[in-house]
Protein backbone atom coordinates (compact mmCIF):
# COMPACT_ATOMS: atom_id res chain seq x y z
CA UNK A 1 0.00 0.00 0.00
CA UNK A 2 1.07 3.60 -0.27
CA UNK A 3 1.08 6.31 2.34
CA UNK A 4 -0.99 9.48 2.50
CA UNK A 5 0.97 12.37 1.01
CA UNK A 6 2.38 14.83 3.50
CA UNK A 7 3.73 17.47 1.16
CA UNK A 8 3.11 21.13 1.91
CA UNK A 9 2.79 22.33 -1.69
CA UNK A 10 0.58 25.35 -2.07
CA UNK A 11 -1.22 27.56 -4.49
CA UNK A 12 -0.10 31.18 -4.09
CA UNK A 13 -2.30 34.19 -4.78
CA UNK A 14 -0.38 37.47 -4.80
CA UNK A 15 -2.32 40.70 -4.95
CA UNK A 16 0.90 42.71 -4.63
CA UNK A 17 2.37 41.26 -7.84
CA UNK A 18 -0.93 40.13 -9.41
CA UNK A 19 -0.21 36.46 -10.01
CA UNK A 20 -1.63 33.03 -9.19
CA UNK A 21 0.71 30.06 -8.94
CA UNK A 22 -0.86 26.62 -9.38
CA UNK A 23 1.13 23.93 -7.56
CA UNK A 24 1.37 20.67 -9.54
CA UNK A 25 2.77 17.82 -7.40
CA UNK A 26 6.40 16.81 -7.94
CA UNK A 27 7.29 19.64 -10.33
CA UNK A 28 9.61 21.64 -8.09
CA UNK A 29 6.87 23.57 -6.33
CA UNK A 30 8.75 23.80 -3.04
CA UNK A 31 11.64 25.60 -4.75
CA UNK A 32 9.23 28.00 -6.48
CA UNK A 33 7.45 28.80 -3.24
CA UNK A 34 10.72 29.38 -1.40
CA UNK A 35 11.83 31.85 -4.09
CA UNK A 36 8.51 33.71 -4.20
CA UNK A 37 7.70 33.91 -0.51
CA UNK A 38 10.03 36.86 0.36
CA UNK A 39 8.18 39.02 -2.17
CA UNK A 40 4.66 38.36 -0.92
CA UNK A 41 2.66 41.22 0.54
CA UNK A 42 0.58 41.28 3.73
CA UNK A 43 -2.63 40.51 1.83
CA UNK A 44 -1.13 37.71 -0.28
CA UNK A 45 -1.84 34.14 0.71
CA UNK A 46 -0.99 30.49 0.22
CA UNK A 47 -3.33 27.53 0.24
CA UNK A 48 -1.17 25.41 2.51
CA UNK A 49 -0.70 21.67 2.41
CA UNK A 50 -2.13 18.82 4.40
CA UNK A 51 0.27 19.16 7.33
CA UNK A 52 0.25 22.96 7.70
CA UNK A 53 -2.17 25.71 8.63
CA UNK A 54 -4.34 26.68 5.69
CA UNK A 55 -3.90 30.39 5.10
CA UNK A 56 -6.48 30.84 2.37
CA UNK A 57 -9.02 33.53 3.34
CA UNK A 58 -11.65 31.76 1.26
CA UNK A 59 -13.44 29.14 3.39
CA UNK A 60 -14.52 27.15 0.34
CA UNK A 61 -10.89 26.70 -0.72
CA UNK A 62 -9.60 26.22 2.82
CA UNK A 63 -11.93 23.26 3.27
CA UNK A 64 -10.11 21.42 0.47
CA UNK A 65 -7.17 21.13 2.92
CA UNK A 66 -4.36 20.83 0.42
CA UNK A 67 -2.56 23.20 -1.90
CA UNK A 68 -2.96 21.45 -5.23
CA UNK A 69 -5.94 23.53 -6.28
CA UNK A 70 -7.15 22.83 -9.81
CA UNK A 71 -8.06 25.41 -12.41
CA UNK A 72 -11.67 24.23 -12.17
CA UNK A 73 -11.71 24.77 -8.40
CA UNK A 74 -10.10 28.19 -8.80
CA UNK A 75 -12.72 29.18 -11.35
CA UNK A 76 -15.45 28.23 -8.89
CA UNK A 77 -14.01 29.91 -5.82
CA UNK A 78 -11.63 32.74 -6.76
CA UNK A 79 -13.02 36.14 -7.82
CA UNK A 80 -13.45 36.21 -11.59
CA UNK A 81 -11.43 39.44 -11.80
CA UNK A 82 -8.39 37.71 -10.29
CA UNK A 83 -8.27 34.92 -12.85
CA UNK A 84 -9.03 37.30 -15.68
CA UNK A 85 -6.40 39.95 -14.89
CA UNK A 86 -3.68 38.21 -12.86
CA UNK A 87 -0.77 36.31 -14.42
CA UNK A 88 -1.37 32.59 -13.86
CA UNK A 89 1.37 29.99 -14.14
CA UNK A 90 2.47 26.48 -13.21
CA UNK A 91 5.19 23.94 -13.92
CA UNK A 92 4.88 20.52 -15.53
CA UNK A 93 7.25 17.56 -15.77
CA UNK A 94 7.87 14.63 -18.11
CA UNK A 95 5.27 12.05 -16.98
CA UNK A 96 7.75 9.17 -16.93
CA UNK A 97 10.15 11.05 -14.68
CA UNK A 98 7.38 12.54 -12.58
CA UNK A 99 5.81 9.15 -11.92
CA UNK A 100 9.08 7.83 -10.50
CA UNK A 101 9.22 10.82 -8.17
CA UNK A 102 5.57 10.40 -7.22
CA UNK A 103 6.07 6.76 -6.28
CA UNK A 104 9.20 7.52 -4.28
CA UNK A 105 7.08 9.97 -2.29
CA UNK A 106 3.99 7.77 -1.99
CA UNK A 107 6.04 4.77 -0.83
CA UNK A 108 8.43 6.66 1.42
CA UNK A 109 7.12 4.73 4.43
CA UNK A 110 7.10 1.37 2.68
CA UNK A 111 10.04 -0.75 3.88
CA UNK A 112 9.65 -3.14 0.94
CA UNK A 113 9.78 -0.48 -1.78
CA UNK A 114 13.53 0.03 -2.17
CA UNK A 115 14.90 -2.70 -4.39
CA UNK A 116 11.44 -3.54 -5.74
CA UNK A 117 10.49 -0.19 -7.21
CA UNK A 118 9.34 -1.40 -10.64
CA UNK A 119 6.93 -3.97 -9.18
CA UNK A 120 5.48 -1.41 -6.76
CA UNK A 121 5.09 1.18 -9.51
CA UNK A 122 3.13 -1.31 -11.61
CA UNK A 123 0.99 -2.24 -8.63
CA UNK A 124 0.21 1.39 -7.90
CA UNK A 125 -1.28 1.97 -11.36
CA UNK A 126 -2.59 -1.51 -12.16
CA UNK A 127 -3.84 -3.33 -9.09
CA UNK A 128 -4.89 -0.26 -7.15
CA UNK A 129 -7.23 0.74 -9.96
CA UNK A 130 -8.92 -2.62 -9.57
CA UNK A 131 -9.53 -1.99 -5.88
CA UNK A 132 -11.23 1.39 -6.16
CA UNK A 133 -13.30 3.38 -8.57
CA UNK A 134 -11.04 4.57 -11.41
CA UNK A 135 -12.32 8.15 -11.20
CA UNK A 136 -11.56 8.25 -7.47
CA UNK A 137 -8.05 6.95 -8.10
CA UNK A 138 -7.40 9.66 -10.68
CA UNK A 139 -8.60 12.32 -8.26
CA UNK A 140 -5.94 11.45 -5.70
CA UNK A 141 -3.96 14.55 -4.85
CA UNK A 142 -0.55 13.33 -5.97
CA UNK A 143 -1.16 10.63 -8.53
CA UNK A 144 -3.55 12.40 -10.92
CA UNK A 145 -2.50 13.72 -14.33
CA UNK A 146 -1.09 17.22 -14.52
CA UNK A 147 -3.68 18.10 -17.15
CA UNK A 148 -6.39 17.40 -14.58
CA UNK A 149 -5.07 20.28 -12.49
CA UNK A 150 -4.34 22.77 -15.25
CA UNK A 151 -7.23 22.37 -17.69
CA UNK A 152 -10.94 23.13 -17.55
CA UNK A 153 -13.48 22.12 -20.19
CA UNK A 154 -10.62 20.66 -22.23
CA UNK A 155 -8.68 23.94 -22.37
CA UNK A 156 -5.47 25.01 -20.65
CA UNK A 157 -6.40 27.39 -17.84
CA UNK A 158 -3.10 29.18 -17.11
CA UNK A 159 -1.15 31.86 -18.96
CA UNK A 160 2.29 30.27 -18.70
CA UNK A 161 3.60 26.72 -18.37
CA UNK A 162 7.19 26.22 -17.28
CA UNK A 163 8.94 22.90 -17.71
CA UNK A 164 10.67 21.22 -14.81
CA UNK A 165 13.42 20.24 -17.24
CA UNK A 166 14.24 23.93 -17.88
CA UNK A 167 13.12 25.25 -14.53
CA UNK A 168 15.59 28.07 -13.97
CA UNK A 169 15.12 29.69 -17.37
CA UNK A 170 11.33 29.39 -17.09
CA UNK A 171 11.38 30.93 -13.63
CA UNK A 172 13.51 33.81 -14.92
CA UNK A 173 10.72 34.59 -17.37
CA UNK A 174 8.15 34.39 -14.58
CA UNK A 175 10.17 36.82 -12.43
CA UNK A 176 10.22 39.26 -15.33
CA UNK A 177 6.48 38.92 -15.87
CA UNK A 178 5.55 39.51 -12.22
CA UNK A 179 8.10 42.27 -11.65
CA UNK A 180 10.55 40.79 -9.14
CA UNK A 181 14.35 40.34 -9.40
CA UNK A 182 15.43 37.06 -10.97
CA UNK A 183 15.99 34.42 -8.32
CA UNK A 184 18.23 31.35 -8.33
CA UNK A 185 16.17 28.31 -7.40
CA UNK A 186 17.35 25.90 -4.74
CA UNK A 187 16.76 22.14 -4.64
CA UNK A 188 14.02 21.59 -2.07
CA UNK A 189 12.14 18.39 -1.11
CA UNK A 190 13.68 16.28 -3.88
CA UNK A 191 12.60 12.63 -3.83
CA UNK A 192 15.42 10.11 -3.45
CA UNK A 193 15.62 7.79 -6.45
CA UNK A 194 17.93 6.66 -9.23
CA UNK A 195 17.61 7.99 -12.82
CA UNK A 196 14.06 7.31 -14.03
CA UNK A 197 15.04 4.98 -16.88
CA UNK A 198 16.48 2.61 -14.28
CA UNK A 199 13.00 1.51 -13.25
CA UNK A 200 11.18 1.15 -16.56
CA UNK A 201 10.48 -2.03 -18.44
CA UNK A 202 8.02 -2.30 -21.35
CA UNK A 203 5.06 -3.13 -19.12
CA UNK A 204 5.55 -0.22 -16.74
CA UNK A 205 6.17 2.17 -19.60
CA UNK A 206 2.90 1.06 -21.17
CA UNK A 207 0.96 1.54 -17.93
CA UNK A 208 2.35 5.04 -17.41
CA UNK A 209 1.84 5.99 -21.07
CA UNK A 210 -1.83 5.01 -20.91
CA UNK A 211 -2.55 6.57 -17.54
CA UNK A 212 -0.90 9.91 -18.36
CA UNK A 213 -1.99 10.08 -21.99
CA UNK A 214 -3.53 13.54 -21.46
CA UNK A 215 -0.26 14.90 -20.07
CA UNK A 216 1.74 13.68 -23.06
CA UNK A 217 -0.78 15.20 -25.45
CA UNK A 218 -1.40 18.47 -23.60
CA UNK A 219 2.20 19.34 -22.77
CA UNK A 220 4.04 17.91 -25.76
CA UNK A 221 6.18 15.30 -24.05
CA UNK A 222 7.21 12.36 -26.23
CA UNK A 223 5.59 9.07 -25.26
CA UNK A 224 6.39 5.47 -26.06
CA UNK A 225 3.53 3.43 -27.59
CA UNK A 226 1.82 1.30 -24.91
CA UNK A 227 2.71 -2.40 -25.11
Amino acid sequence: MFVCPTEDDAMIVSHRHKFVFFAVPRTGTHAIRAALRPFLGPNDWEQEGLMERVRSPLPTLARIRHGHITVRQAQRHLPEAVLRSYFTFAFVRNPYDRYVSLCATLHSGNAGYVGNETAWMKRTLDKMQGQMDAATFRRMVLIGPQAGILTASGRLGVDFIGRYEAMQSAFAEICKRIGIPEQTLSVVNAAAHAPSDTYYDDELRGLVTRFYRRDFEQFGYASEPPV
